[in-house]
């Protein structure tokens, strides 16, 4: 028999070995999870999606976007995280026929599939009206935001915008709240009861009310633009964290790059601010991974634009919600009204900064179904020139790509003075792309962008029905115009239309005109005439 005191040597032995085995497992597990004293949180985000559902194939750039990809993408990182929120930053409507077939429904049903947290509210959630984005709260699962808008006086949004929400993770609350443009009041239709406050203000108050609750993580969902976001960030106390949307920036790599993903300012308080937004279309998933330390500072944040291309696996769940609108677009696609002998230009940065064909075939289009109404001169704003058409037939599908808005022509009569500071307007902000810029009928006009706004225009000349020659406007006598309806009613800062001597709606849609112009013409070729020329051309 050994000695008992060998026995409790060897039990104490035992013990101890099996304390140290614990302890390192302890240890191997505890590096493995975050301190108790961080949370991580991954932030997914889109913006600008304007109803882009199918993938798309920009000039000279492989096949990109498609929601049944960034369906997958979103999935791909959800089942590897631990925490977090996918975050929409507004402009889901219009631009495409899934918005003109489908409305509000068709988007609500595709951001359900997707399954966002919340969404903030865009200038063009507006486009139809309240009652529709009404519609697309109502039939979403989650909250739709906007801090600076008060809708209380709407009948149809009165008590539906809530300005924050908040989000529990495992007893960590994160707050995110919405701030929408202010031009939003001039770049779309929310009608006079809306009201848009200011951006910064409504922050202030807004993290003001969340901090009062405790909650130390916050989060602006903006559709405010990538320059204000960076000016919000650093005048607004408390928020960590700005995704954003309106501008269409694209952030990360590359020669169109506006900045590092994610781009990083510095509060009032000195605390980083993480600034980031995810270019336009579903071409791209945002991620934003941020590790949030005790006091709820931002204290580690990396991240990327996800690229949405053909090599992500389409989800079958959202394949088949997109082909329950497939028959209704497919007759639209190809009921032909028209040809064309050559491509029509409607890209972004041409129709915003210079005479285009496309843009001249519609205003053309607009007079001549105007005539009868005595219109003289149109002007349409570049931006509600949506896309280009490829010369050939030309189907009714791509003139509503083309017009999406459902405007209609109205006719206003103006004074000569009038018409030039419409037209000092149009060219006020052409070096930021505005969509105010003009595309014209029945006149032209030399401006310099160089000259200081209100002072651009150079000369303007009208056509003269009995000469058919081009006179200079007479700063006296009135003239009939024939505009689109969002216009008239002072969009895009065209704020002299309501100044109008009077004024008659027609009821017409500015797409039923260029289709019927198409239909009543054999085959159209219209070409950039020298209608809008600039003083820096001439030299």
């Amino acid at each position: 028999m050994k000695p008992l005191g060998w026995k409790l040597l060897a039990m104490a032995a035992a013990l101890c070995l099996l304390t140290f085995a614990a302890l390192d497992a302890f240890r191997d597990q505890s590096e493995a999870l975050p301190s108790p004293e961080t949370f991580d949180l991954t932030i997914l985000h889109t913006n600008d999606l304007h109803a882009h559902y199918e993938p798309v194939e920009p000039w000279g750039e492989p096949i990109q976007g498609g929601v049944a990809r960034l369906a997958t993408a979103i999935d791909n990182v959800r089942e590897v995280v631990g925490h977090s929120l996918l975050l929409d930053a507004g402009d889901q409507f219009q631009g495409t026929l899934y918005f003109h077939v489908g409305g509000a429904k068709g988007v609500a049903d595709v951001m359900n599939a997707l399954g966002y947290d919340a969404m903030v509210i865009g200038n063009h959630e507006f486009d139809s009206g309240p009652s529709e984005l009404a519609a697309l709260i109502d039939q979403t699962g989650f909250p739709i935001l906007s801090a600076n808008i008060d809708a209380s006086s709407d009948p149809n949004l009165a008590g539906l915008i809530e300005p924050f929400t908040v989000f529990e993770f495992d007893g960590e609350e994160v707050a995110v709240f919405g701030l929408t443009t202010e031009e939003a009041a001039v770049l779309s239709s929310p009608g006079p009861l809306v009201r848009f406050e200011d951006i910064s203000s409504a922050a202030r108050a807004t993290v003001g009310a969340i901090e009062a609750l405790g909650i130390n993580k916050i989060i602006a969902l903006t559709h405010v633009g990538l320059a204000v976001d960076l000016v919000l960030a650093t005048a607004v106390a408390g928020i960590d964290v700005i995704v954003g949307g309106h501008s269409h920036s694209l952030l990360g790599d590359g020669a169109s790059s506006q900045g590092p993903y994610p781009l990083v300012e510095f509060s009032p308080r000195a605390e980083p601010v993480y600034v980031v937004t995810a270019h336009e279309w579903g071409k791209r998933l945002g991620r934003l991974d941020v590790t949030f330390d005790e006091a709820g500072v931002v204290a580690e944040a990396s991240g990327e634009l996800l690229f949405i291309g053909e090599s992500l696996a389409e989800d079958e769940r959202v394949v088949d919600l997109l082909d329950g609108y497939t028959a209704a677009i497919d007759a639209l696609k190809t009921q032909v009204v028209g040809s064309t002998e050559n491509r029509l230009d409607g890209e972004t940065e041409a129709v915003r900064s210079t005479e285009t064909n496309l843009g001249n075939l519609v205003c053309d289009a607009v007079l001549w179904r105007t005539e009868a109404f005595g219109a003289q001169v149109v002007i349409q704003n570049g931006g509600g020139i949506r896309a280009s058409v490829p010369m050939g037939e030309v189907t009714m599908g791509q003139v509503l790509e083309v017009l999406p808005y459902g405007n209609e022509i109205t006719v206003l009569e103006l004074t000569g003075t009038q018409v030039v500071a419409a037209l000092e307007n149009s060219v006020s902000q052409v070096e930021e792309g505005a969509g105010r810029f003009p595309q014209v009928a029945g006149l032209r006009f030399r401006f310099s962008a160089d000259a200081p706004s209100g002072e651009r225009i150079e000369f303007v000349e009208v056509r003269s029905h009995d000469s058919n020659e081009f006179l200079s406007i007479d700063p006296d006598a009135t003239y009939t115009l024939a505009t689109n309806e969002y216009l008239a009613d002072g969009g895009d800062g065209y704020d002299v239309f309501g100044e109008a001597a009077s004024r008659y709606d027609t009821g017409l849609l500015l797409s039923d005109a260029l289709a019927e112009y198409l239909q009543a013409v054999a085959a159209v070729a219209p070409q950039i005439e020298g209608r809008i020329t600039t003083s820096e051309e001439k030299e």
